[in-house]
């Protein structure tokens, strides 16, 4: 019997009161045409109800690849777990799913990526859930929301606090999915599937495992099929014995707004001189004073934001291999992308599924992280993963709680006030008029990292700003170095309402940050 079908015919077969999980990340990897033709199915039959859906990065964007939304349907999602959402600007309209979120039509649940994932390998191999310290005080422990994002989610806890060989961790009790829907490029015959034109592997393999070992069905997503046996065996990276069911979409895009570029799945290789550098700007000067804290051959990971750019900094500087970059989505090397295509990478030494990624983050193993900030507070905690006026204008926390767990050293990156007139010259940079409000605040609105934590276990945490560069002390934040043209106490003490203080031994910034052309970076 033939594992191809239509993907009305694969979505046919999910039970109602299923558990799916969904590999994807945003865009990328996203097998878009099953989740449609699941929405086409309940609104024709009003089967299959009452999902509950699984999502260790987001399914879906805001451009164009609907993910997610396309099943955010009332009576077809009760319960939805993510470790993202699809996120944009909010010039565009709210994704349905963060409508049925805010309206209480759903109980819904951020937690962080790394974390789910190992919640599939838990349930894969019968343990008894995911026993780990990631999230300590931030919102992902129960002494704050639990991963709760509503009212419907917190009524139906999902972690708790437990105490395990004389010490405290965070329980995460299984939730065994029955139902998986991956995407590849390639299905032979038999179901073997290959990634020849995805910019990640993401963490499709250990799905698949968790959902066959429980005796549930595969969806496999797949722009081709060839020939049983006439794939490379070393390409196969699901093999198939894992897949019960291939779905033919010959228009699946790589990612946002992107039919198919080599270069992202590592096909080819582009001239370092091909890559767009950093417009010179201020948030060009922020990222170039996160850079300055790398020496050749550390390993570092990236997060969105001004931290995307500091790769092209090193770039600007002559030295686009200096740094090992990690990122969550997979990829090890190569130059990050940016916009639309974040969470991808050119010119790649090699992609690591996302799953075995995390082990990486949570266990510290990098040299440092660069992260960007929306608000911190006067504890030194800092929040990306909600606003409660704008939800949909963060996507939650996706790696970031894995990521800075346990990191040695955290660059944040951020601007210190929202809508501030910065005037730019060679000289320094100058306050022309101040912003609608400070991004120091009393206390964040979610913990995403907990600073308070961090002075425990010893963490240096960095927050770089276009007026300063603060350092978390043991009383809050101190700006220890001054941008050039800032004057400190106006700019800094009086724009963050006394929050910040500055450090008597406070030194300016050097110039060299502040010119156009490379800055004289050296490895």
């Amino acid at each position: 019997m033939s594992k191809i079908v239509s993907a009305v015919e694969a979505v046919g077969r999910i039970p109602d009161g299923a558990v799916v999980t969904v590999s994807s990340s945003s865009s990328l990897g996203c097998p878009d045409l099953v989740l449609q033709a699941i929405g086409e199915r309940f609104d024709a039959e009003g089967h299959p109800r009452n999902l509950t859906t699984l999502h260790p990065i987001a399914a879906g964007d805001m451009y164009g690849v609907k993910g997610m939304d396309h099943i955010a349907k009332d009576g077809l999602l009760a319960r939805v777990l993510a470790g993202s959402y699809p996120s944009g600007p909010s010039s565009l309209p709210m994704p349905e799913i963060w409508k049925m979120i805010v309206e209480e039509r759903v109980a819904a649940y951020n937690v962080p990526s790394g974390i789910m994932f190992d919640m599939h390998r838990e349930a894969a191999a019968r343990r008894p859930g995911v026993l780990t310290k990631v999230g300590f005080d931030t919102f992902a422990d129960p002494i704050r929301e639990g991963c709760a994002m509503n009212d419907r989610g917190a009524a139906a806890p999902i972690v708790r606090r437990v105490e395990f060989d004389g010490d405290t961790w965070l329980h995460f009790p299984n939730i065994v999915p029955n139902v998986c829907i991956l995407r590849a490029t390639t299905a032979d015959e038999h179901g073997n599937l290959t990634y020849e034109h995805e910019g990640a592997y993401l963490g499709g393999l250990e799905q698949a495992i968790c959902v066959k070992n429980h005796g549930g069905l595969v969806i496999a997503q797949v722009s081709r099929v060839t020939k049983r046996g006439s794939l490379r065996p070393h390409d196969v990276r699901l093999p198939g014995h894992l897949i019960d069911l291939i779905v033919v979409d010959p228009h699946q895009k790589q990612t946002c707004e992107t039919p198919y570029d080599p270069a992202i799945s590592g096909q080819i290789m582009r001239p370092w001189a091909s890559f767009k550098l950093a417009e010179h700007g201020v948030e060009k000067i922020i990222a170039r004073r996160a850079a300055m804290e790398l020496r050749a051959g550390m390993a570092a990971n990236l997060g969105f934001g001004i931290s995307a750019m500091v790769p092209r900094i090193l770039l600007e500087e002559g030295h686009p291999e200096a740094v090992t970059w990690v990122i969550e989505q997979g990829a090890v090397g190569g130059m990050p992308l940016t916009g639309f295509a974040f969470g991808c990478a050119s010119n790649a030494d090699g992609f690591v599924p996302s799953p075995q990624q995390f082990i990486y983050f949570q266990g510290a193993g990098f040299d440092m992280s660069f992260l960007s900030f929306l608000e911190v507070d006067v504890e030194g905690n800092v929040n990306v993963s909600k606003l409660g006026k704008k939800p949909y204008l963060t996507a939650g926390c996706g790696g970031f709680v894995d990521i800075t767990s346990h990191a040695k050293k955290i660059v944040y990156s951020g601007w210190f006030e929202a809508g501030a007139e910065i005037e730019l010259t060679a000289e320094g940079l100058k306050v022309a008029k101040p912003g609608k409000f400070t991004k120091m605040v009393e206390q964040v609105e979610h913990v995403t990292f907990s600073g308070r934590r961090a002075r425990q276990i010893g963490q240096e945490v960095l927050y770089v700003t276009e007026r300063c560069v603060m350092r978390l002390g043991d009383k809050g934040l101190v700006a220890t170095e001054i941008m050039p043209g800032i004057e400190p106490e106006r700019d800094i003490a009086a724009a963050s309402q006394g929050r910040v203080k500055i450090a008597p031994d406070a030194k300016l910034m050097p110039l060299s940050l502040l010119k156009e052309g490379p800055m004289g970076w050296r490895p």
